[in-house]
């Protein structure tokens, strides 16, 4: 094994040098997060799309609230959101046939309007709020104490019973949490509605206020939809004529349904609490009052972790992310194929079928 001083002796300066900025960039990287979030407080994205076309720099300064003596940084900010794909510049004619370049929005930029319905501002200001951030000081701490996450570490408590003691927080991950949940019923409904069809009844475990059981409700007016949560989380819920919300847990019961549907809820929990999870599932399918039990199911979107050693690029990069970010604050992981195919079998289930249908996440079917 090489020491690293042999390294040094034997690396060309190039190689060196590689090395160094390799460090710097994700040393760096974080740069890029906070240049986003920068970007949603200032309303720019919304700025941008009010104005109705291209903003050059002089006009996006002149309607941004900031301390005119800083408009020099606005150009900077604005050119790294431009390397992250979140605008573009495009040119602008003017009637004296002069030409000049604005700020134009993006797909990505798109996704970070206030009224869009598939917004994830809320997302970005929630994961990078600095009571979400501040664990990750502490992670060194936590992999040397028995802590159960680096979020107990840092602020002596788990992250559910936190969003309690931060308003802000819990109206940040509510507000993410139903946006996504508008394009993942979206993307359900509109792309993969074979799934649901022939069901008489569903029950969205976690389902918050409803968004995808509402959506599902109103394609399948003949099913019967059930959103079961805690009590503080339904509080005040109107159901309708089929559509209804109930208080509990879903470690201790789940209501008979033909199936059960569970949306990001499952990568938030150990492995022995994802199987003591579906085993309820499984109950709550195998109760439910129907002659034809064939079509009966768990429905479940998470990530599919592509467990290809090699592989590089974006999708695996924020999927590793995304599982630090589930150890860091949360007591779940994300899991590869083999991983959930043994939380299935370990539950009682039979089969399943993953369809790579919602970008990062799949699609699961798991049949009892």
């Amino acid at each position: 094994m090489e020491m690293p001083n042999e390294f040094t002796l034997r690396s060309s300066h190039q190689e060196l040098l590689q090395a160094q900025a390799h460090v710097w960039n994700q040393i760096l990287n974080l740069i890029n997060s906070m240049s986003l979030k920068c970007a949603i407080e200032l309303g720019i994205p919304d700025i941008i799309h009010k104005h109705g076309k291209p903003m050059t720099l002089s006009d996006l300064v002149k309607t941004i609230p900031i301390n005119k003596s800083k408009s020099r940084g606005l150009y900077r900010l604005m050119s790294i959101l431009i390397y992250s794909k979140f605008f573009v510049m495009v040119k602008i004619s003017h009637k004296e046939n002069e030409q000049d370049e604005g700020y134009w929005l993006t797909p990505a930029s798109r996704l970070l309007l206030r009224d869009e319905p598939f917004s994830v501002a809320s997302l970005v200001r929630a994961i990078l709020d600095p009571v979400m951030t501040d664990p990750w000081h502490n992670v060194a701490a936590w992999f040397q104490n028995d802590d159960a996450t680096a979020c107990v570490t840092t602020h002596g408590m788990k992250f559910y019973e936190l969003t309690r003691h931060v308003p802000r927080l819990n109206q940040f991950f509510n507000e993410a949490m139903a946006s996504d949940s508008h394009l993942a019923s979206s993307v359900l409904i509109g792309d993969n509605k074979q799934v649901l069809e022939g069901l008489k009844s569903i029950v969205d475990v976690g389902g918050g206020t409803g968004t995808v059981a509402k959506a599902i409700a109103s394609a399948f007016p003949e099913m019967k939809c059930t959103v079961l949560d805690l009590p503080h989380v339904v509080a005040g819920s109107v159901g309708t004529e089929n559509l209804a919300f109930i208080e509990g847990d879903m470690f201790q019961f789940i209501p008979p349904a033909d199936a059960v549907f569970l949306k990001w809820i499952l990568h938030n929990w150990n492995d022995e609490e994802c199987v003591q999870i579906l085993v309820k599932c499984k109950k709550a399918i195998s109760s439910a009052n129907a002659e034809d039990k064939r079509g009966r199911k768990v429905i479940i979107v998470d990530m599919v972790v592509d467990d290809e050693k090699n592989v590089e690029n974006e999708a695996k990069e924020t999927q590793l992310f995304l599982d630090m970010h589930m150890m860091a604050l949360f007591e779940g992981r994300q899991r590869t194929e083999k991983e959930w195919e043994k939380l299935f079998f370990d539950a009682g289930f039979a089969n399943y079928k993953i369809t790579h249908a919602l970008g990062l996440r799949s699609l699961i079917e798991v049949f009892p």
